[in-house]
């Protein structure tokens, strides 16, 4: 007669009873929620599949449009609840899709940023002034540069178009052309030009410097010295911040009876190594100039480096100034005389005007910002 077997033992039904092998199939199990609901079967995921709202949501047992809040850092949310959202979305590694959302709510909060030198520390802090305004109002920056290349530039806008950013900031490569940037950019992009100006660009913003207020200010400074052979070192003819520089000198110039060289007009790329390099195109004549408005300050910075190397010691051989009163120029040896424009702070009413533009509806007006002589020890007196 054969023995009947003992009845089994129910099994335990919390998770730390049962092995890790049963928890893993097991993967609908209903989780308890703190308010003692329960919440909906989670199954086992795909890992190949995109994480969803209603994921994240259904594995805490909270309504979609809460975890929508918590994404949009909504403070209607509790402090518990988001806390127990953010830690879901983090365990499954959640990747908030914010064009699909900007899609969803016919906005945008994005804002393309296009730079035509991002090397030169100028516009490094112009950016940085750019990326702060706007994340102070929930903004992300996106960033482009362009290396002076209209090509490149024409492929670095139709690539960040593509994620509709509510606004574009540009700071146009030399030699671009208005006709070319309007294929690329949506007749209703809310566009602001920085610094050059653009001929056909007249439906866009603009906020450049007061350049040739700012040149006049540096000539006139070393006219007040004892200068008289002054020269206009760097940047290219072509762009309209170096014209107007220009015309800055010589106004100075002329104002005070003085002639302007043509000699004396010496062009180079916006830069400290071809402004160190075309140094020796300053001591050709035998009455060379014994001062030099430079187009910016890393123009000066590479022209005091030239003069170094030909035995010249700046602010006292030779006086120079520049132009933006980027960090370094106040630290430099000797410290560089400069106008001062805030970089930081020009890229702060960048964003400012471009985020007036969605609020009101309106193009950006054409501001110009002003300039201030800031002395310092490179443009010393003429020697006697």
């Amino acid at each position: 007669m054969s023995k009947k077997r003992p009845p089994k033992a129910a099994s335990a039904r919390t998770p730390t009873a049962r092995s890790a092998k049963a928890a893993k199939a097991d993967a609908g199990a209903v989780a308890q929620t703190r308010t003692g609901k329960a919440a909906p079967a989670v199954r086992a995921r795909d890992p190949q599949r995109v994480v969803t709202v209603t994921d994240i949501a259904n594995a805490i047992g909270v309504s979609r449009a809460t975890v929508s809040l918590v994404l949009r850092d909504s403070p209607l949310v509790h402090a518990d609840t988001r806390a127990r959202v953010e830690a879901e979305l983090k365990r499954q590694r959640y990747v908030y899709n914010r064009g699909a959302a900007n899609l969803r709510r016919r906005t945008s909060s994005s804002v393309a940023l296009v730079i035509n030198d991002l090397s030169n520390p100028f516009f490094a802090e112009f950016a940085a002034g750019v990326d702060e305004a706007l994340g102070e109002k929930g903004y992300v920056t996106l960033l482009g540069s362009t290396g002076e290349s209209p090509e490149r530039q024409q492929a670095v806008l139709a690539s960040l178009m593509e994620h509709t950013p509510a606004g574009v900031i540009l700071s146009p490569a030399e030699g671009s052309d208005a006709a070319q940037l309007h294929k690329v950019l949506d007749t209703r992009a809310n566009v602001l030009l920085f610094n050059r100006e653009l001929a056909g660009a007249d439906d866009w913003g603009f906020l450049g410097l007061d350049n040739q207020r700012g040149a006049q200010l540096a000539t006139e400074h070393l006219i007040a010295l004892g200068h008289r052979r002054i020269a206009f070192y760097g940047g290219h003819a072509d762009s309209s911040s170096c014209r107007q520089r220009r015309a800055g000198h010589a106004r100075a110039m002329k104002r005070a009876g003085l002639p302007v060289d043509p000699s004396w007009l010496i062009e180079s790329a916006p830069n400290r190594l071809e402004a160190a390099a075309g140094t020796a195109k300053l001591f050709g004549d035998q009455a060379p100039p014994t001062a030099a408005v430079c187009y910016n300050d890393t123009v000066a910075l590479g022209l005091m480096l030239g003069l170094l190397a030909r035995g010249i010691q700046p602010g006292k051989g030779f006086a120079v100034t520049g132009f933006d009163d980027i960090p370094e120029a106040a630290v430099t040896t000797p410290p560089l005389t400069t106008l001062a424009v805030n970089p930081r702070e020009r890229g702060r009413q960048a964003a400012q005007l471009v985020l007036a533009q969605l609020a009101e509806g309106t193009a950006p007006d054409r501001t110009i910002a002003p300039v201030t002589l800031s002395v310092r020890e490179s443009s010393g007196a003429a020697l006697k």
